[in-house]
This record gives C-alpha cells, sequence and structure tokens, in this order.
C-alpha cells in the first residue's frame, strides 16, 4: 500500500529538482507575497456578509466569532506583508514564509470549513447553498491565490471542498446533489491548473540553468568558459579589502600550433580535451579550471582552498609531460605558466590578469624545456 502511495505521488507530485530547489523557493515566496496580498483582501470582503447570512440559531462565538477571527487574520496578513515587503528576501525568510503560509492557510481553512458545515446544520435546507456557495468560493479563491505553493493550495481545496460537497452529495436533493457534482469537477480542474503550473514553474527554472551552463561551458572540453571566471573572480572582488586571497592561474600550450597544422583540426581539438582532462585531475574541487578560448586555460584557486599554499604551476605543467595517444599517435605538448595572487600582484581583475600575462610571456621567453622560478614581483614557471 505504501508502495502504490509513494508511486502516486512521484506521478502527480514529484519532488523539486535539488538542483532548482533553492531557486523555487525563493520565486514561490515571492509570488505568494504577492498573490496572498489578493487573497486577505477578498476574504476580508466576505466576512461582514458572512456573519450577517449565519444561522440565526447559531451561537454568537461561532456565527460572529469566526468571520471576526477571519477578519482579523486577514488584516495582519496584509500588514505583515506589507513590512516584509521591504525586506531582502533571503533564502531562510523564503523558506520560513513557505512553511508558514501552508500551516497557516491549513488551519484557516479548517476553521471556515466547520463554520460552514455548523450553519449547514443549524439551518433550514432553503439556506444550505448559500453556506456551500461561500466555502465554495473562498476555498477555491485562496487555492488560485496559493497555487505558488502546490501543498497549501491542495491543502485547501480539500479541507474546504470536500466535506461540505459530501453533505450535499447525501442530502438526497437533486439540486444540491447537482451544485456538488460540479463544485467537485471545478476543484478537480484547479487541481489539474495547479499541478501543471508547478510542473511548468520546475520546466521553466530547469531551462534556465542549462542556459546558465550553456552560457558559461566551453563546448569543446566541457570547462568552465572566460564569462564564468570573469563572474567568479568579480564575486570574489565584491568582498573587500579584508578578504582572503586567491590565486589566478593563466596556462599557454607551448607547440599545440604545430601538433594542430601537421595532424589537423580533430587531433587537435582532442589533444585540448586531453589537457582539459589532466588539468581537471591536477585541480579537482579545490578550484576552477577554465579554458579561456583556442590553447589558452587558467585556473582560479579560491580562498581557503587546499591548493593555495600548494606548488600548483609545477604539478600543472607535470601533469602535462606524459605525452597523450590520439588515434593511434603519441602527441606532446607542453606549457607556460603564469601566477597572479590577490591583493599583491593587483588590486582589480584586469591587473591580475596583467600580471600574469607578463609572467606567463616572461616564461615562455625562456629556454624551452627549463623551469625557471619566477622573480619576486612576476611568479612564472615554463616546460
Amino acid at each position: 500500500m505504501r508502495g502504490l502511495l509513494d508511486n502516486l505521488r512521484q506521478r502527480f507530485m514529484p519532488p523539486i529538482p535539488e538542483e532548482i530547489r533553492d531557486q523555487f523557493t525563493l520565486l514561490r515566496a515571492g509570488r505568494m507575497e504577492t498573490q496572498t496580498n489578493v487573497m486577505y483582501v477578498m476574504l476580508l470582503a466576505t466576512t461582514p456578509t458572512a456573519a450577517w447570512a449565519g444561522a440565526a440559531n447559531l451561537h454568537w462565538a461561532i456565527k460572529y466569532g469566526m468571520p471576526a477571527l477571519l477578519a482579523v487574520l486577514c488584516v495582519l496578513g496584509l500588514i505583515e506583508n506589507a513590512v516584509n515587503r521591504r525586506r531582502h528576501l533571503s533564502l531562510r525568510r523564503a523558506q520560513l514564509l513557505v512553511g508558514k503560509a501552508a500551516t497557516v492557510s491549513g488551519w484557516v481553512a479548517v476553521m471556515c470549513s466547520s463554520w460552514a458545515v455548523l450553519n449547514w446544520f443549524a439551518s433550514p435546507p432553503e439556506a444550505h447553498a448559500a453556506f456551500a456557495m461561500i466555502i465554495a468560493m473562498g476555498a477555491l479563491a485562496t487555492a488560485y491565490c496559493l497555487s505558488a505553493i502546490r501543498f497549501a493550495a491542495i491543502l485547501n481545496l480539500v479541507i474546504g471542498v470536500v466535506p461540505m460537497s459530501t453533505l450535499m452529495l447525501l442530502s438526497g436533493r437533486p439540486p444540491e446533489i447537482a451544485a456538488a457534482t460540479s463544485l467537485v469537477l471545478a476543484t478537480l480542474i484547479l487541481v489539474r491548473f495547479i499541478l501543471q503550473g508547478h510542473a511548468m514553474l520546475v520546466d521553466l527554472l530547469q531551462l534556465q540553468n542549462q542556459t546558465r551552463d550553456l552560457a558559461h561551458t566551453d563546448p569543446l572540453t566541457g570547462l568552465a568558459n572566460r564569462r564564468a571566471l570573469d563572474e567568479r573572480i568579480e564575486a570574489l572582488l565584491r568582498k573587500g579589502e579584508g578578504a582572503p586571497p586567491f590565486k589566478l592561474v593563466l596556462l599557454d600550450l607551448d607547440g599545440f600550433k604545430p601538433v594542430n597544422d601537421r595532424h589537423g583540426h580533430a587531433v587537435g581539438d582532442r589533444l585540448l580535451c586531453g589537457v582539459a582532462e589532466r588539468l581537471s585531475e591536477v585541480v579537482g574541487e579545490d578550484g576552477l579550471v577554465v579554458r579561456q578560448g583556442g590553447d589558452e586555460f587558467a585556473v582560479l584557486v579560491p580562498p581557503h582552498s587546499r591548493l593555495q599554499d600548494a606548488p600548483l604551476a609545477e604539478r600543472l605543467l607535470i601533469a602535462l609531460v606524459r605525452p597523450h595517444l590520439i588515434e593511434g599517435l603519441s602527441v606532446s605538448v607542453g606549457a607556460s605558466v603564469g601566477v597572479a595572487q590577490w591583493p599583491a600582484d593587483g588590486r582589480d581583475a584586469e591587473a591580475l590578469f596583467d600580471f600574469a600575462d607578463r609572467a606567463l610571456y616572461q616564461a615562455k621567453a625562456e629556454t624551452r624545456g627549463q623551469r625557471v622560478a619566477a622573480p619576486a614581483e612576476q611568479a612564472a614557471l615554463s616546460a
């Protein structure tokens, strides 16, 4: 039985993919803050007429107290939304908003549904339709306003529509049975709309992520591209002067053009992919490996990385010493490396790139095959 329920849940209410979960939470919290204002105003407008239409012989605490309590909750909700919209919507606050909306709306739905059912039993049959209409419109409108929160929207529909629809279907009166049937069908259509809207939102966020990944990925090697590198450096620089240092390593292949000319672009592309793979093996999760274009690569070593104090340039060069076997050919390629560290070698991105470039070209000018220790002002290695 549990397996069947899990399969149904996976089919009709699949979980949000992990890679977009935070984005989804922020998006639906933002939408909820906007849409719930409409819900509060709508519910607030119905409370006076609902209290006036209540059964005459019902206790005043139910007839007037529940609508009054609902009105107070709506006013407090409007005030809270007005205050919250001035604040930054962090992920933590978005999670709290979504959880609170689901909980509070559920209890409000229980209160409203209880009020309608109690009035049903306390009023004559000819008045039943009024309470069915009040709770149906309230539940449907609330679910629509909460549609960004799938669970909360469907929970409100179930709590609001099921009890009253059941009473109408069991009443034995054809008009009420017909009205209940229409209400159930309308509810199912809205549920379908909520589930489709949720799925479309998930697809949209996944598409945005894929588009962003494509815009930041080198299509040949699968490494990050220059745009991704620039954005990461800019993000590190925004942390200000007191932030811990990071390193920029530029690497330019030596002897790549002859390989490309002699064996063709297909072999050259395979060689670039092989170089990218070896650089990634050296750096791992401790830095960002980038193909800037052509035979130029870069490595960004973030603060607190295990590679901060490691001889990274030597490791990168050693990784490229072993020949590449491509289509039966043994292909060798060397490299020149230039290293710059923020903030000692440059206060901004342009200065860092300039320092690393000069260090790289100094290394390239050295005798091929020598490993040269960089001077104090320009750290460079060549192989």
